[in-house]
């Protein structure tokens, strides 16, 4: 079929980073082992891109200084670099004319080549939020060549009835519909050849634009972390059960814990939390009232080899997080054959399917625990079903989860944008309402 040469947009793609970052740098270097992949950077991340550049051609780096060092001032000494508060407010406030402006300058840089035809399409990975619109998609109207966006995500709702999500809402949450009122907001979508969601709501709220729209999870995972084969019990046959993440209310910690009590209770399971954050004493405290401080280890946060180490060595990861978009450590465990119990909402929902893990529904909090507790029981009396899942979780890790699976299916769509290739079949998987209880939980191994 031949190699594409992609202008790769991704301003902040960074190998020694995390998050949206990370993303960039592993769907970077995945296509470049695929195509001649030409990456635009900021300068700040040039250094480490150009120490791991790998497989990617070249790289372009897109300079403003003087923006480069107010959005730095603007985040540290506004925002305090507390990303995960501020979240949406950075991306409004700060994001938003950083990413119209960067991409102003890149138009500016390779408008020439571009025109010159020195690239097929252009592409844009970062980024990620539905909400920060394009400039090259506005430039690039007219051609000569199509632009492609996503895998793209955000707004993703509060579920009602958790203290977990009202202690985590942003006053900027209820403005974000005002997006489709900025600059570029409807050209972006109106002019790109093809669309990527990547979970379930930004499908559904990009759905005018279903002649072209494709959903793609956001992350992914190195084909490399995935195990082989099935763990085994430890002799005493306790289940190893994890979690890991931030704990802050939002994550579910609490919820996971109260679930698992009665199994630590009995003598049956151990639980390891790796992570720290402004909930532990009070984690602490919880599992001291629970009765099950013996059978609970709070190791804090561990290098990412040391923690998939212990991911690999665990049964079943418990992570029934009340709002996340695309958690990593959903892939990791899925990679190491670790059954993950998630809830049934946002990324970890998208990401789960039956017969690799377990899905509760975001009912409300005692009915979360309650499900929880059902499928832990369920694994531990039914050790045949637990190590069939795991293997199959590692397969669907492998096959359809990991960084290699993911550019195969990118290229699709580019190929299909570029009216050299038939059009993909990416549909979503059927997005559940939460707030329903269903008896028979879903994720039972086929």
């Amino acid at each position: 079929m031949g190699r594409l040469r992609i202008l790769l947009l991704a301003p902040d793609a960074n190998p020694d980073s995390n998050w949206a970052s990370l993303i960039g740098y592993s769907e970077a270097q995945a296509l470049a082992q695929l195509h001649d992949v030409t990456l635009v950077v900021r300068p700040s991340v040039e250094e480490a891109v150009r120490r791991k550049q790998g497989s990617i051609r070249s790289v372009e780096v897109v300079k403003l200084h003087r923006l480069e060092r107010m959005l730095q001032w603007t985040q540290r000494y506004i925002f305090k670099n507390d990303f995960m508060t501020h979240a949406q407010s950075i991306t409004a406030f700060v994001g938003y004319p950083f990413a119209i402006a960067i991409e102003w300058q890149t138009w500016r840089q390779t408008r020439a080549r571009i025109r010159a035809g020195e690239f097929d399409i252009v592409y844009r990975i970062l980024p990620v939020p539905a909400v920060v619109p394009s400039a090259i998609a506005y430039f690039l109207r007219n051609g000569p060549i199509p632009f492609v966006i996503g895998p793209i995500s955000g707004g993703l709702p509060w579920p009602p009835g958790f203290s977990q999500a009202s202690n985590h809402k942003q006053w900027i949450s209820g403005l974000r519909g005002l997006y489709r009122y900025m600059p570029f907001a409807r050209s972006t979508y109106r002019n790109a050849a093809a669309i990527i969601a990547g979970a379930s709501h930004t499908y559904e709220e990009f759905t005018r634009y279903h002649e072209k729209l494709f959903f793609v999870l956001e992350n992914g995972v190195d084909r490399a972390l995935c195990s082989e084969g099935a763990h085994k019990l430890k002799r005493d046959g306790k289940l190893e059960l994890i979690f890991v993440g931030s704990l802050s209310p939002i994550k579910g910690c609490d919820l996971a814990l109260r679930g698992a009590a009665p199994l630590l209770r009995s003598g049956l399971a151990r639980f390891t939390v790796l992570g720290d954050g402004p909930e532990r004493d009070r984690l602490e405290q919880l599992v001291r009232s629970l009765g099950i401080d013996k059978e609970v280890s709070f190791c804090g946060w561990l290098s990412h080899h040391e923690t998939m180490q212990r991911m690999q060595s665990s049964d079943i990861m418990v992570f029934p997080s009340i709002r996340d978009n695309s958690p990593a450590v959903v892939f990791e465990a899925l990679a190491a054959g670790t059954v993950p119990v998630v809830a049934d909402f946002g990324g970890p929902g998208d990401t789960v399917r039956p017969g690799v893990g377990y899905k509760v529904r975001l009912t409300n909090e005692a009915d979360v625990v309650s499900q929880i507790e059902e499928v832990l029981h369920k694994l531990a009396h039914d050790r045949d079903l637990l190590e069939r899942t795991q293997q199959q979780a590692v397969s669907y890790a492998r096959e359809s989860l990991s960084w290699d699976a993911k550019a195969q299916t990118f290229t699709s769509i580019l190929r299909w944008a570029l009216r050299r290739g038939p059009k993909p079949n990416l549909p979503p998987p059927t997005a559940p309402a939460y707030g329903v209880c269903e008896p028979i939980l879903k994720g039972v191994a086929q």
